[in-house]
């Protein structure tokens, strides 16, 4: 589950509303990775582009990202992979507030679905990738 989170370029192939993602710099910082995305977003009329750093730490089993510029004034998000029998836990947590109040009032009255449909399309990418494997 690590490796599909960390595989930002891949988003536009699963993660719903993901219109593009390209990634503007990559650097090692220790076992750490630290990525300068930007990321385009749709959602019916709706297009938003924004840039996040995120740090990909494979030994801590964490992905870290932070919004650097764009229309929010706060975007984090944070993922957390703890092994477990035959496969592993994984705890998200975001935490976003638009600095529009119009895109706000529309991104709560969605909240709940957009976020049922991210967790579908993170699990599906791991089925659809289990299954390239066996």
């Amino acid at each position: 589950m690590f490796a599909i989170v960390a595989d930002v370029e891949r988003y536009p192939e699963f993660v719903p509303w993901c219109a593009g993602l390209r990634v503007l710099k990559r650097e090692q910082q220790g076992g750490r990775e630290i990525l300068l995305a930007e990321t385009l977003v749709g959602y019916k009329s709706l297009r938003e582009r924004y840039t996040s750093r995120v740090v990909l730490d494979p030994a801590a089993r964490s992905v870290d990202v932070k919004e650097v510029e764009g229309p929010f004034r706060v975007l984090e998000n944070h993922w957390r992979f703890t092994p477990e029998h035959d496969g592993c836990r994984v705890d998200f947590s975001i935490e976003f507030e638009f600095k529009s109040r119009v895109l706000g009032k529309i991104a709560a009255a969605v909240l709940g679905p957009v976020m049922s449909r991210m967790t579908d399309a993170f699990e599906g990418r791991a089925r659809e990738l289990s299954k390239r494997k066996s």
